[in-house]
């Protein structure tokens, strides 16, 4: 039974980790806008907070829970002949005891092992930051700041980072933000997918309160259930609460390519000069479902 409730923990702080890795990087309060022009260029810009959850929420999920201590109780003695109970000698008292203080040494050489695979776990989702050294939220910072792209980055504390980041290109290929070196797991803010038939798919997933997000209610509550650890975001969670923080802000788009579908409140409002049409989401702990359009550009 033991060895079950170890398995589980193990298995349940690993999956954690795994939902940390997919949610490393969240957004906070933030202004965001993508200018998309039918010709395929674009102007993306996004200035607020970007989150990292390790350092947001003090590295618990690399921390498990301290073994309970566990005092010893003598067992009944009974004699290997007659298989019959009886009163225990100071001898057998004392080998019990013994016994009882090697389980105990195991159990805690276990969990200090658990507790470094764990650690080196975070350690690799975060490209090589211990989320517990206190250098960690400068070199995170120095790490975005030297990332083509970034106007700014300051480091705020609790794990977050006022940025101010614009790309401008051709959409020959697809664009994602944020990307972050040496980052392999990272939730896109913002997405474009470009399709074969001149059509450009915008998603911005993390835009949306976690329960949108398709990634987190499973992985969250087997992680909860089987690690006992709180991971379920709440409406209106801050950075150190339980759960990742909830986004909150604008994300607009403005195109003059055909607006074939968008999940906006108004729909597309008319610009009064260039020709271009607007879609405004606003973002906030209501925001139930990601903002996503579909625009069919030139060909």
């Amino acid at each position: 039974m033991k060895s079950n409730r170890r398995i589980a923990a193990v298995f349940g702080a690993t999956t954690a980790l795994l939902l940390l890795a997919g949610c490393m990087v969240l957004p906070g309060k933030f202004a965001s806008d993508l200018l998309l022009r039918g010709d395929g260029t674009f102007t993306f810009h996004y200035k607020g907070e970007i989150i990292l959850a390790a350092l947001a929420q003090g590295s618990k999920s690399a921390k498990a829970e301290p073994i309970p201590a566990e005092p010893f109780e003598q067992q009944p003695c009974t004699d290997p002949r007659t298989d019959e109970t009886h009163d225990c000698t100071a001898a057998e008292i004392e080998q019990q005891r013994a016994k009882w203080n090697d389980e105990q040494k195991e159990r805690k050489a276990a969990k200090a092992n658990e507790d470094a695979q764990s650690r080196k776990m975070m350690q690799a989702f975060m490209g090589g930051i211990d989320p517990d050294d206190p250098k960690a939220a400068a070199a995170f910072a120095q790490r975005l700041a030297r990332q083509e792209g970034y106007a700014s980055v300051i480091s705020t504390g609790g794990g977050k980072f006022e940025v101010d980041y614009t790309a401008s290109g051709r959409l020959d290929h697809d664009f994602t933000f944020p990307t972050i070196e040496r980052l392999p797991m990272v939730m896109p803010f913002v997405s474009l997918i470009r399709r074969a038939d001149g059509s450009v798919r915008v998603d911005a997933p993390a835009f949306s309160t976690a329960a949108a997000n398709p990634v987190m209610p499973g992985l969250g509550a087997m992680a909860g259930a089987m690690g006992e650890m709180k991971v379920g975001a709440k409406p209106g969670a801050k950075a150190g609460a339980e759960g990742p923080p909830i986004a909150e802000g604008t994300f607009t788009v403005r195109t003059d390519g055909q607006i074939l579908a968008n999940n906006t409140d108004e729909g597309p409002q008319a610009e009064s000069a260039g020709g271009l049409s607007r879609l405004d989401w606003k973002v906030d702990a209501r925001t139930a479902t990601a903002p996503t359009a579909l625009i069919k550009l030139a060909k």
